[in-house]
């Protein structure tokens, strides 16, 4: 087989990502390598053939966003499977567009790139509905030179009549060529079974062995903390994310509204374990007019809901907007700890780039802390993402405060605590007063206490939040939302 070596001497732009920065091309690999057992498959195609069905149809649930509007998809996106005994790591990648030469295809191309030199298995996904198109043939021509095993996957053939029309596609000289229908899942059993019956024949482990393997070398695997990385667009989110893993995971652009997909990424560090995720820039409803946007705000809820802690990312140019309050708002009422970065200080702090006289970081914070007076508890730190100023600050404190989150303090403390109290103190009005027997904490994550009382009433807001500062005082709870709960005894 013809090596990359011996690509056209005018290769198009899709030619061009297949190659490494010095143009050397990617190794052929001979024999996939499947660390543990575990397959990793990436499914590639030109833009709205159905990638993103396959994916989320492959991994059983809803990961990435589909819609008809062509490259919805652009970072890629993993999701893991089981199927015949075997684990399976799919990748989605954006669609790919040999003859747009814009910023946003390019990185889609690097970002395919990534996940083919990844992948033991490739998925190719076409059109059964539409001919065959000069960017099909090519990128069947170059995916067939990487030496991978490769599949074509038709998609969109939801009857037996049109089967028949697969047989065009041959000419893209891919011999394991299947119908699928990612919408009804019909085919998709098939296409599995062929990539495992073709991989095990090369002489890739199976899941047996992995299993004898795993038995031998038994590791318990480290606790992992979920991270959301939230914010309005375009204020740092996925440059953060690349600088946090020291990847070039997420696509980085001046155009707001890049990322549409949660974007995720697993960093090790001290034996510990960060599931960072990068999640669309939520606008307000009536900003959002395309359904992709609609859904990646949607999803970027979802995946904050899911997180342990939340990055809520300022930008230091624009200040506090209401946005950042109300943003920060939905991660405090929905029980994410917080920690506030204040981004691209460095165009506004000492040494700004302009000149100009800098700003007072005391001063930011406090206007920072005025404006988000509901996240008194959450730290505050000034980073730059695009230089990396500030940030081996994060992982000591998101240390920290992943740990105040599941700190638990027992009855006998928080009794002790209550006698201490002087609640005479608390600004409530008389008739809003309970007699307290005594406080449990009856949860963690966030911490989470009952307050046993003579009556079944709220508690006063004010007589809430006094009791709440006195916790923190007395136990900490850095950067946690604390939630206090009554029940007459």
């Amino acid at each position: 087989m013809a090596g990359w070596e011996e690509a056209d001497k005018a290769p198009s732009i899709i030619a061009m990502i297949f190659t490494d920065h010095q143009g050397f091309a990617l190794a052929k690999a001979a024999k996939p390598e499947t660390a543990g057992g575990v397959l990793t498959i990436a499914i590639v195609g030109r833009p709205n053939v159905g990638k993103s069905t396959l994916f989320n149809r492959l991994i059983g649930k809803r990961r990435a966003i589909v819609g008809d509007e062509p490259g919805i998809t652009r970072d890629r996106l993993y999701g893991e499977t089981d199927w015949q005994g075997r684990h399976l790591r799919v990748v989605d990648t954006g669609g790919i567009i040999p003859e747009d030469k814009e910023f946003i295809p390019t990185e889609i191309f690097r970002q395919a790139r990534v996940a083919l030199d990844e992948a033991d298995a490739v998925i190719m996904v076409v059109d059964g509905r539409t001919e065959l198109a000069a960017p099909d043939l090519e990128l069947a021509r170059l995916l067939q030179r990487t030496g991978k095993p490769l599949f074509l996957a038709v998609n969109k053939i939801d009857t037996l009549a049109q089967e028949a029309d697969i047989e065009d596609f041959r000419r893209l000289g891919i011999r394991e060529i299947l119908p699928v229908s990612s919408e009804q899942g019909t085919g998709v059993a098939e296409l599995l079974d062929a990539i495992l019956e073709k991989i095990n024949a090369e002489g890739a482990r199976t899941a047996e062995s992995a299993e004898e393997t795993s038995q031998e070398e038994p590791q318990a695997p480290a606790a992992e903390t979920k991270v959301a990385i939230i914010g309005r667009p375009n204020v740092g989110k996925s440059t953060l994310l690349n600088r946090l893993t020291g990847t070039a995971r997420a696509i980085v652009s001046p155009i707001p509204g890049t990322t549409r997909d949660a974007v995720d990424e697993l960093v090790e560090r001290d034996g510990r374990r960060y599931r960072f995720i990068d999640t669309a820039g939520i606008r307000r409803k009536g900003k959002t007019k395309l359904m992709a946007e609609k859904l990646s705000v949607v999803m970027a809820r979802k995946h904050l809901e899911a997180a342990d802690v939340a990055l809520l990312v300022i930008d230091a140019v624009e200040g506090v907007t209401a946005l950042d309050a109300n943003i920060a708002g939905y991660a405090h009422e929905s029980g994410r700890s917080l920690i506030i970065l204040i981004n691209k200080w460095d165009l506004v702090g000492p040494g700004r780039p302009d000149g100009k006289k800098p700003a007072d970081r005391n001063q930011f914070e406090q206007e920072a802390r005025d404006a988000l007076k509901f996240l008194s508890y959450a730290p505050v730190l000034f980073i730059s993402a695009t230089s990396g100023k500030g940030i081996d600050k994060v992982f000591p404190v998101l240390e920290q405060v992943a740990a105040e989150r599941r700190k638990r303090i027992s009855t006998s403390e928080m009794n002790r605590f209550l006698e201490m109290v002087d609640f005479d103190r608390a600004s409530v009005p008389a008739s809003k007063r309970v007699k307290i027997y005594y406080l449990t904490q009856a949860a963690v994550a966030p911490p989470t206490f009952i307050l046993f009382t003579d009556r079944p009433v709220k508690l006063h807001f004010s007589y809430e939040r006094f009791l709440e500062n006195q916790i923190r005082r007395a136990f900490g709870f850095v950067g946690t939302p604390i939630w206090i709960k009554n029940r007459a005894r």
